[in-house]
Formats: C-alpha cells, structure tokens, sequence
C-alpha cells in the first residue's frame, strides 16, 4: 500500500489567497483558474517560481478530483 503524505493546510490557504499577476486570469485566485487554463499551462510549461509550484499543485489538485480540500479553508 502506498504512503500518502500530509498536505500542508498551509499551502491551501495560500491556493486561495495568491492571485495571478498576469494574463487572462490575472487578478484571480489559484484556486479559481478553470481546468482548461491549468492544463494548458501543464503542456506549454508553467512559470518558475513559487507561482509555477503552486499552479502545479493546482493542477494535481483539479486532475485528481480533490477540490474538495480546498472547501475547508473557505
């Protein structure tokens, strides 16, 4: 069986509180950038940074169906 490893609720709260700094999305929470932006940046590459690890951490979130964590730090 694998181990799963504790998500750090700390990273939820900044899924919701970090806002795009630019493109068709900017201003938006993560959290709310739709699958389709997500998946796009997934292929094309996301940015460095802190802002590319936590649209990649977004991504993993909407492609395994664990949006649901995200309802605890509303």
């Amino acid at each position: 069986m694998a181990e799963t490893l504790p998500l750090d609720s700390a990273l939820l709260v900044e899924l919701r509180a970090t806002r795009m700094p630019y493109g068709k999305f900017k201003g938006s929470a993560i959290a709310d950038i739709p699958e389709h932006y997500l998946l796009w940046m997934a292929r094309t590459g996301f940015p460095p940074g802190r802002l590319g690890q936590l649209l990649a951490l977004m991504y993993e979130i909407r492609l395994n169906g664990l949006e649901g964590l995200l309802k605890q730090t509303r």
